[in-house]
């Protein structure tokens, strides 16, 4: 038997819903031909599907790291890297408020490796109005808004982030977020 052999198993697998008997076929080829990038990139789309994320990521690098030139086997790895930071940063906003701007600094790295995760845009909403940065919340509500316009969610969050961003500029704050907004422009334009 060869690499291709045990494909055609592993796809008949999965044409069969027997995702677990899909992975040790795909599994076999590598195995068989542990240097095929796209073995690899075949294995961790399944574990994903099966909810085996560490495994997933693990396999995506490897065909990165096999094929660094192939852009499909990169925007998956960077995609499947962009939902274990989500999901890291979810674990924060169960455990405490304390450590949100950890959360926030969880969130701006998925949505630079993967930037049309609507989940890690809305996250980072909502990180950022929990720490009252509501002008941080709107932009990051607006950007999830750009890649869909009817997430109805987003859009309630936003007129809520606009109204609170208000409020918290007629609350006297305008000097200090004037000043903080004029701050991330310029250390967003320096990057």
């Amino acid at each position: 038997m060869n690499g291709e052999e045990a494909i055609r198993r592993a796809y008949d697998a999965i044409l069969k819903h027997d995702f677990e008997q899909a992975i040790s076929w795909f599994e076999r080829a590598i195995e068989l031909e542990p240097a095929c990038a796209a073995y690899h990139y075949k294995l961790s789309i399944t574990y994903a599907r099966s909810n085996k994320l560490a495994k997933a990521i693990h396999h995506a690098r490897e065909a990165v790291r096999l094929d660094p030139h192939d852009e499909h086997y990169l925007f998956h790895s960077n995609h499947l890297q962009a939902r274990e930071l989500t999901i890291q940063a979810e674990r924060i906003f169960e455990d405490s408020d304390g450590k949100l701007w950890l959360a926030v600094a969880l969130l701006k790295k998925a949505t630079e490796l993967d930037p049309l995760s609507l989940e890690a845009l809305l996250l980072l909403g909502v990180a950022y109005s929990r720490l009252n940065e509501y002008h941080a919340a709107v932009q990051a509500v607006k950007e999830l808004l750009r890649l869909d316009p009817q997430h109805s969610l987003g859009r309630r969050l936003l007129r809520e982030y606009e109204w609170k961003w208000k409020q918290y500029l007629n609350a006297g704050h305008r000097d200090s977020a004037e000043d903080t907004g004029k701050d991330r422009i310029n250390d967003e334009s320096t990057d």
